[in-house]
């Protein structure tokens, strides 16, 4: 998947302004709740319930129907499967995982109306890719089956591998790719790292996709690690900064987010702003969720919840949540329509474990105003 853009060259432009793509009006997973009206705001009520303890550097989680779930380590390799009665047990290890630094077994996903296909993102000796990998057995006996490269050739490094993937409203597979250490590369068609792509479920480049023949969707991009949209289609992103502003964004076709050009908002021509921005010990956002029109961003440095309350023209007014009580935390999904699920990351070399992590943890919503 190598290109020909060299340094230097123009910033690549779309061929043409391409609206969104029709999207179907589904969940964006196979499992998840169905999705509340985007004017809504949502709020976190109580305190969070530990669902699981002992799991070590947890990275994401993936919904499976009736109310089961799948978690990736990262460091081990491991697939755990977690039964909607709370057992968790190991369902295999994907074979190939490297880790190193930031990288190795990374975003899981299932394939909407298909729910023996888990999608994993992988950092290998060579590459980042994503592989496709059947699931046998029942619940509760689930077990990994030979995987199957759907995309590879990311390029990959010790940081800022990306690593999220999620299927859109589209049913297209959208995977987020770090800029791997080449900042200017990120402004590079050909180079496709610091970018977020959509591919179709077997990996090949869908239509209406803003560069003919090209994955990728945006550019621009340093480090995102969180992808997920509301229910009228808008797609948001987080992303890491480098020593000043981490964001929040809205994304769309063929946009370009700056980096490295600009950290941040930058009013500068020719790049989007983000929608909202922190400095980067406050932040340091990993995954997202959409509920309604409310956006749910978990901390890693900022080891807190962010919530990003948005209006209808994306004007946005965040808060955050539970400020160093749990530490890290990686991954927020929406698991039922006045639920989320955290996991905690104290576990992976950057934290300060405390005794049970890293965890699982269960916080109930509720609409607010």
């Amino acid at each position: 998947m190598a290109g020909c853009t060299q340094p230097g060259e123009p910033r690549p432009e779309p061929t043409a302004a391409l609206p969104a793509p029709t999207l179907a009006p589904t969940a964006q997973a196979s499992g998840s709740p169905s999705a509340p009206a985007p004017t809504q705001h949502w709020t976190v009520v109580g305190d969070p319930a530990t669902l699981a303890t002992g799991l070590r550097a947890p990275w994401s989680i993936a919904l499976l129907p009736g109310g089961d779930a799948l978690i990736s380590e990262r460091d081990s390799g491991r697939v755990l499967e977690r039964t909607v009665d709370g057992a968790t047990r190991t369902a295999g290890t994907v074979p190939g995982v490297v880790h190193q630094g930031e990288g190795g077994l990374l975003g899981l996903a299932v394939r909407p109306g298909h729910p023996d296909q888990l999608y994993a993102y992988l950092t290998t000796a060579r590459d980042n890719r994503v592989v496709r990998i059947p699931l046998t057995g029942a619940a509760g006996a689930r077990a990994l089956g030979k995987p199957e490269v759907v995309l590879d050739g990311l390029p990959h490094g010790t940081f800022h591998n990306g690593g999220r993937i999620a299927f859109g409203p589209d049913g297209m597979l959208y995977v987020t790719v770090g800029d791997a250490g080449d900042r200017d590369g990120a402004q590079q068609l050909g180079y496709l790292g610091g970018k977020i792509l959509r591919v179709t479920p077997d990996g090949g480049v869908p239509g209406g996709n803003p560069f003919p023949g090209s994955p990728v969707w945006s550019l621009g991009h340093r480090n995102p690690q969180g992808i997920g949209w509301a229910s009228d289609g808008t797609m948001w992103a987080a992303e890491f900064g480098q020593d000043t502003w981490d964001e929040l964004n809205v994304i769309t076709p063929g946009a370009n987010y700056g980096w490295p050009v600009v950290e941040g908002i930058g009013h500068r021509q020719g790049f989007v702003d983000p929608v909202a921005q922190w400095s980067t010990d406050e932040a340091s956002p990993s995954d997202l969720a959409v509920v309604g029109a409310t956006v749910f961003v978990a901390g890693l440095g900022g080891q807190r919840l962010w919530v990003a309350d948005a209006s209808a023209d994306h004007a946005v007014t965040t808060h955050s949540l539970f400020a160093g009580r749990f530490g890290r935390l990686r991954e927020v999904v929406q698991v039922a329509p006045d639920t989320l699920w955290v996991l905690t990351n104290n576990t992976d070399g950057r934290g300060t474990p405390r005794t049970g992590d890293d965890r699982l943890l269960e916080l109930t919503i509720t609409r607010t105003g």
